[in-house]
């Protein structure tokens, strides 16, 4: 059954970024795995793909984490725990593989994408390298809000988390010396009701004149 616009309006409005998981409730693993391919589906500038999502699941390594993460308890204590990872840079090769997995999916040429892979290729390189990483990145949060997104559709809590070093996540996660780098996490799970207070506070947002124009 499709969700309709009222239902729609209520999951956003029921979801919000949850400070307090109740850490004994466990997403089940049906859902877990839609959320995981809401990764994988997730859309790109391009269709280029140009990242990693790391599911966190070793406690010992939630632990470290959390140490380096302001001690936000959200990181141990939700259900599940994902960083989100930017590529360091862009290269022909980037795309040559890109374009082979299209090959492989669609049954098409390698010529008959040589126009395309023109395209991207001038397209990355018109931009500076700090246009460019900035660019990478944002894709990165297109992904993060696609799952947040598919999570409220779940009625599953999550919380996006940047207060946290960075470099402490590539070192615990071993990244330093990949292609990828730490952008952000995510935790996701159930919110406790009683514990958290945000739960069960009013959502605070400036009139919808004010944040959208019409022309």
């Amino acid at each position: 059954m499709n969700m309709n616009a009222q239902e729609l309006i209520k999951t956003l409005e029921w979801r919000y970024a949850t400070k307090i998981f109740n850490p004994d409730r466990r997403i089940p693993e049906a859902d877990w795995n839609a959320l995981l391919e809401s990764l994988h589906l997730s859309p790109s500038s391009l269709g280029l793909q140009m990242w990693k999502f790391i599911d966190v699941q070793d406690p010992s390594v939630r632990a470290e984490l959390r140490s380096v993460s302001w001690d936000q308890p959200q990181v141990t204590d939700s259900s599940r725990l994902v960083v989100f990872c930017a590529r360091r840079g862009f290269s022909p090769e980037d795309v040559q593989r890109y374009l082979e997995r299209i090959v492989e999916v669609r049954g098409v040429t390698m010529e008959s994408l040589n126009l395309y892979r023109d395209r991207i290729v001038e397209l990355a390189g018109s931009k500076s390298p700090d246009v460019l990483k900035a660019w990478l990145e944002r894709q990165v949060y297109i992904a993060l809000g696609f799952m947040m997104s598919c999570a409220a559709d779940l009625r599953i809590d999550t919380c996006a988390l940047e207060g946290m070093d960075p470099e402490a996540y590539d070192r615990i996660l071993k990244l330093e010396d990949s292609p990828y780098y730490t952008l952000c996490a995510l935790a996701l799970g159930y919110r406790d009701e009683e514990a958290d207070k945000y739960a069960r506070l009013a959502k605070v947002r400036f009139d919808r004149g004010d944040v959208i124009q019409v022309i």
